[in-house]
């Protein structure tokens, strides 16, 4: 599957950074690593946001991080 700009929402927003929600339908972890997954979405993204991805089977937080193709997920440790 691909990203669907549909499944984001904003959870929070304060001071210029947003928490967003993202419902992932069958993308597993590491396709939403991929550079361009959250492309789409980029105009709305900025470098710093949290977002908390759910899946079926699992949940993680990704951190928006600048690329040179636009904003990036990188997972946060």
């Amino acid at each position: 599957m691909a990203f669907n700009l549909r499944n984001l929402s904003v959870l929070a927003y304060a001071n210029g950074f947003t928490f967003w929600h993202y419902k992932a339908t069958a993308d597993d972890h590491a396709a939403m690593n991929a550079p361009s997954y959250f492309i789409e979405a980029g105009d709305m993204l900025s470098a710093g946001d949290v977002v908390l991805v759910t899946t079926l089977h699992a949940g993680r937080m990704l951190c928006i991080a600048p690329d040179t193709r636009g904003q990036r997920a990188v997972p946060l440790h």
